[in-house]
């Protein structure tokens, strides 16, 4: 079987006019999706809609690694007629993630499909800390969360291309997980997390939850 997921990650953030949403919808259902699935290496892609934060459209792009965004067949894509119309009309922003947790793809990882819901933190870390705060958010945060009935797994990644240079993806079988008081409770369940967790600083509107919307 083919692998479903890598250690590369393409996302893409977009706003649009209410009044161009359905032509920028089947755009992007009907002729951007299938098109970037045909790049070799990007392995698998699903469209978002924000359910807390924003912007309201994410696109997400597994890729076998950050290497597939630099190839001919991804930078030199043909621009269709209806890409030219929806391009000026967006607000967007993207981001290329390396995977740094774990620290290996595992064959459950590869073989697993786009989640339901995905909760995304964005962040910065001063130099100072750094390596302090990866390995308890590694080593601590996320393994703590992924014991909380509902969240499918959490991976960390490094920005290869865009801003701020971290995140993290929890992968949720629904919106209402990261709610619940399981999840609360992991929150500061370690003695360290209220000393370590002011260190970082979120992106605006970090973090943020998107539920799935579409999938070839």
């Amino acid at each position: 079987m083919a692998d479903k997921k890598g250690t590369g990650l393409y996302t893409v953030w977009m706003d649009i006019a209410e009044e161009y949403e359905d032509f920028f919808n089947r755009w992007y259902n009907e002729e951007h999706i299938p098109e970037l699935m045909s790049v070799p290496g990007i392995l698998n892609a699903a469209r978002y809609e924000a359910v807390r934060s924003g912007p309201k459209h994410l696109a997400c792009y597994e890729l076998e690694s950050v290497a597939v965004v630099e190839t001919d067949a991804f930078k030199n894509r043909p621009r269709t007629e209806r890409a030219k119309e929806v391009g000026p009309r967006t607000r967007s922003m993207s981001n290329v993630y390396e995977m740094i947790y774990p620290k290996e793809l595992t064959p459950e990882i590869a073989g697993s499909d786009m989640a339901p819901v995905l909760q995304i933190g964005r962040m910065d870390i001063g130099p100072e800390n750094e390596e302090e705060w990866n390995q308890w958010y590694s080593g601590v945060y996320v393994p703590n969360y992924e014991k909380v009935p509902g969240c499918i797994r959490g991976r960390r990644w490094k920005a290869v291309r865009g801003e701020p240079t971290y995140a993290v993806v929890y992968e949720l079988e629904n919106e209402k997980v990261s709610d619940s008081p399981e999840w609360v409770a992991q929150r500061d369940i370690d003695p360290n997390t209220a000393r370590i967790r002011p260190m970082m600083t979120h992106a605006d509107g970090s973090p943020g939850i998107w539920k799935k919307t579409f999938q070839l």
